[in-house]
This record gives C-alpha cells, structure tokens and sequence, in this order.
C-alpha cells in the first residue's frame, strides 16, 4: 500500500475563452495519478461535507483510490487559477488546512504503508504541517518517504519562515522532486541546481536518495550517489500545464515501486541507483507531464495512456 498526506481541493481554472472546474490539489493529484499507474493507494486528507468535498471524493474513488477519513464541517477548499494564452497557470487560494487527531489511528492507517509521499500546502501550512510532519517522522522506519515542496508564495509569503520547514521534510525524504521555480523562490539568486545538490547533502547519510528538478521545456535533472543526468522532454501540444509537475511526481515514485525499492528495508539499495537507472525513471516520469499537458486540467495518464502516441 502506497500512502499520500496532503490537499485535496477544486481547481476553479480561468481561462482566456472561460472558466472550468476540476478536482486538484497536488498531493491529491499525486495519489490519483500513483493509482492510474495501477499502484494500490489511499489518501489521507479533509475535505468538506458539500457539492466540491462529494466532487473530490469521487474523483478519487473513481481512480481508485482509498480514502479513509469521513468529510468533516469546513467549506472544501478551492484553487483559483488563471491560464494565460500559453496554458501557463498562476494560483490564488481559499483552504483550509488542517487534520482530525490521527494520534490513535495512524498506526492502523500507515501499517501496510511501504511509500509515504506528501508535499505543497500541506507541509508548511499550520495546523495541519504539524501533524504531516509527525506522520512522516512515524512511517519512516519502514517507509519510503517521497516530497515535493510546490512551493505557494500567494499563500505561505514568508520564505524565511518556509525555508527550514521545507528542509526539514527533505532531511527526511529519499525521493525528493522540486521545480527551478520552487528552488528559485526559496533560495534567490542560487542555481537551482546546486540548490539541489545541496538538498542531496541535508540529513547525511540517510537523506534523499535522488533530487529531481523540473525545469519545464529544458526537461528535469537529477542527483544520487553515483551522478547527475538529464533528459529531454517529449515534444507535445500544451492544453495547459495543470498537474504536471504532480503526473511527474507520481510516475517518479511510480519508477521507484516499480523496480521494487519502496520501503525502508530497501532503503540501501535506493541509494545505490545509478545514473543509467535514474534516466530512465526521469524519462518515464517526463513522459507522464508530457501526457498531462497535452489535455486540460489536472489529469494524469493511464499505463495505457502512457504506450500510446502523443498529440503534436
């Protein structure tokens, strides 16, 4: 079982010719693509007990993913973005965050649980960031801990004061994805990359196992152990770019279970991935993004969307 901790909310998506709504937040996009590769999964998030909370849960269920916790009394939370005429989305917000008292339940809940991924709002924004950092710290003795920062300067402004919260959660991770832009926004006038090189180094000699950074159309670079590589992203026709960097981080994690690496056990051999195995994740994982982008909204593709031929 495969575990993801984060938002769920509606994306409400402005765009130039008018406005559509579709199920987002992006550790809930991550759990609904992880199912989509066919990997079992359940999502541990809130969400209202109303049309957008009834909306989010079939989403998820129609994917198939488990959902444990009932709907609670707060308002489902919403994601305003604006497309501009290349698709490129920019966010303003209305959430939420927070979780009922998992203390008694989390050992039942994470018990099977071989990956944990979280991310985005979740992990720096208070009450919840408290309680997703505590069930982190909780599965990692037998988990494969995945994080993607997706940084949300609209929401959380302070970048001081999200620096080290989002440090920690990469101490901690082994599979860890952020954009140029994320490590941009957190660390100005650094290079992303040696940004990353640096998150490889946090919580030695335990910590990730792989950095992933996405850099849109120049396509995503990595670190592990034995090296650094980089590849091309496939050429497509963009609807918007809505969830891709969440299909990316799905089919990353993806590449991990898939090859039998997820779990604490494993944890040593992870860190062992060479540079030829690493393309190669990074290549399924940018085909993943190609196939988001290439239709609208936050909808990440099938193994069979992934074998067949991409709209140019």
């Amino acid at each position: 079982m495969l575990t993801v901790i984060g938002e769920g909310l509606i994306d409400v998506v402005h765009k130039p010719n008018g406005t559509e709504s579709h199920p987002g937040g992006s550790p809930m996009n991550v759990a609904i693509g992880l199912a989509r590769l066919d990997h079992p999964v359940q999502f541990i998030g809130r969400y209202g007990d109303d049309a957008n909370g009834r909306l989010l849960l079939e989403h998820l269920k129609s994917s198939g993913v488990l959902v444990p916790l009932p709907p609670d009394g707060t308002p489902t939370s919403m994601a305003i973005a604006e497309l501009d005429h290349q698709g490129a989305a920019t966010y303003t917000f209305d959430l939420d965050w927070h979780l009922p008292d998992l203390r008694e339940r989390l050992s039942s809940i994470l018990g099977a649980t071989t990956l944990l991924h979280t991310g985005s709002i979740a992990t720096v924004l208070e009450p919840g960031a408290a309680q997703v950092l505590s069930a982190v710290e909780r599965a990692r003795p037998r988990a494969t801990i995945g994080f993607d920062p997706n940084c949300r300067p609209t929401i959380t402004t302070d970048r001081e004061a999200v620096r080290p919260l989002v440090e920690r959660f990469v101490a901690l991770a082994d599979v860890v994805k952020a954009s140029d832009e994320d490590l941009a926004w957190l660390y100005p006038g650094v290079d992303p990359l040696d940004s990353a090189r640096r998150w490889k180094a946090l919580g030695a000699p335990e910590g990730p196992a792989i950095v992933v950074v996405t850099r849109g159309g120049d396509g995503p670079w990595a670190i592990c152990a034995d090296g650094e590589t980089s590849v091309q992203p496939p050429k497509v026709r963009v609807a918007d770019t809505v969830g891709a960097g969440d299909s990316f981080m799905a089919a990353l994690l993806s590449g991990v279970v898939d090859r039998e690496l997820d779990g604490a056990q494993r944890r040593p051999e992870l860190h062992r991935v060479d540079v030829d195995e690493l393309r190669r994740i990074l290549e399924f994982a940018a085909r993943a993004a190609a196939v988001t982008v290439s239709r609208p909204g936050a909808n990440p593709p099938t193994r069979a969307d992934m074998r067949e031929t991409l709209p140019l």
